[in-house]
């Protein structure tokens, strides 16, 4: 059976290596590394398909030293112990091309696997490379820590991922068998969030998947292909759906008379108690939201107690709470903002988080930038400060447009007092 498409197309050296300019490029400290030919044992820290591993197997390869490799999922003390125990044969002159050990999601091992490493990190017996997706700060144990060079890579570009797919289409023998014509490429890049491997493995599900020897890759048939759909899980039938979707547009539609006739019915039927109070909850912050934050207090209140109740009793204090949301004022303002950021996330893929709101409770963190230049709003006067939360590539974006009512009219005015440029009326 043929690898996936991402496998066929790692690299092996340096040269062929794209994206973490910043660590392999002219300037970079990795490449420096190489071009002297002393090796640290170093922390590959970034998020999944970055190249962390591929990385790793570059460095091996182009310092001519031979490569251990464990997994932290399925690897214990004996097993770290028994691969340091075979690099230290292979590196019987202590010459300084010491093996090397690399350990992929290393942040899952326990304190006493990282302490097994100690040693042989300690004496040179080992250089260790170890990838991990989690912070270093939190996962590593210092001592381990303060050994390793702690290298960050980013998610790839949009340049990277397109060159990644033109590579692939030209030098992939399977892909070339077919004649491929990208026509677009904005919902793969979206869709891999700067996830390189995730990318290579829709573009072959894809090109696989179309019969016939040539293939038009389009954005919607990306979607098409590749998204996922959520299926609802109907446990009784059809009508169990309709009289809860009649339920919810009559609370949402302010009939508290409807409201209760639907109840009744879900009540008569032996509807779940859990499922009734739990749609409340959820109605409660989608359709009332802020312009009755108590609505939501009671309906949380509403799911708690009819746990404790149960039938017949809780029938009552589910009336009681569908009418009191049903003759509440409505307003969708926070349903809309978070289905708006939303979008805009899966419109910009995965950005990052700027370095001056970045939390930085350790050293290693603050000397990466992180909590720079952050103004503490209680400095200021009225503790507030102008300061720019979102990404650069989407700064100045507005999500929470208040809605028509007493509480988030009020709302609105404090705002606009605060950013004016967010929160004229109608925007």
């Amino acid at each position: 059976m043929s690898a996936p498409l991402a496998e066929r197309m790692r690299p092996t050296s340096l040269a062929d290596y794209i994206s973490q300019r910043h660590l392999v490029g002219p300037e970079g400290s990795l490449k420096a590394q190489l071009q002297s030919g002393m090796i640290s044992s170093m922390i590959f820290w970034g998020p999944p398909g970055t190249g962390k591993t591929t990385l790793a197997q570059i460095v091996a390869n182009e310092s001519g030293r031979p490569f251990y490799t464990l997994s932290a999922i399925d690897s214990g003390v004996a097993a770290v112990r028994e691969v340091i125990a075979k690099a230290r044969k292979s590196n019987d002159l202590f010459t300084a091309k010491n093996p090397i050990l690399f350990i992929d999601e290393i942040h899952r091992f326990s304190k006493s696997q990282q302490d097994s490493l100690l040693g042989a990190v300690e004496k040179g017996w080992i250089t260790l490379i170890g990838a991990t997706t989690e912070n270093p700060s939190f996962e590593v144990i210092p001592a381990l820590l303060s050994r390793c060079q702690v290298y960050v890579l980013n998610p790839f570009g949009k340049e990277d991922l397109e060159v990644l797919l033109k590579r692939a289409l030209e030098e992939d023998d399977q892909l070339r068998a077919k004649k491929v014509t990208l026509k677009e490429t904005e919902a793969l890049i979206r869709l891999s969030g700067g996830d390189g491997r995730k990318l290579l493995n829709m573009l072959e599900l894809i090109v696989l998947s179309e019969p016939g020897e040539q293939v038009e890759i389009t954005d919607q048939m990306v979607l098409q292909k590749v998204q996922q759909n959520t299926v609802l899980y109907d446990k009784t039938g059809e009508q169990h759906y309709d009289i809860i979707s009649a339920f919810i547009k009559s609370i949402r539609g302010s009939d508290p008379h409807a409201a209760v006739y639907w109840l009744a019915r879900m009540v008569e039927g032996g509807e779940d108690v859990k499922f009734i109070a739990r749609r409340l909850v959820i109605l409660a912050s989608e359709d009332i939201g802020l312009a009755n934050p108590t609505a939501l207090v009671m309906a949380n209140n509403t799911f708690q107690a009819v746990n404790l109740i149960g039938y017949p009793e809780a029938r009552i204090i589910l009336s009681q709470c569908t009418i009191y949301l049903a003759t509440s004022p409505k307003s969708n303002s926070a349903y809309a903002a978070i289905k708006k950021a939303q979008q805009l996330v899966k419109q910009t893929g995965d950005l990052s988080v700027p370095l001056s709101i970045r939390n930085a409770p350790t050293k290693l963190m603050k000397e990466l930038g992180y909590g720079q230049d952050y103004a503490y709003a209680h400095d200021y006067e009225g503790n507030f400060t102008p300061h720019e939360f979102l990404p650069e590539e989407i700064s100045g974006t507005s999500l929470y447009a208040p809605g028509n009512n007493k509480r988030e009219l009020s709302l609105q005015t404090y705002l606009k007092g605060l950013w004016r440029d967010k929160y004229d009326q109608g925007s």
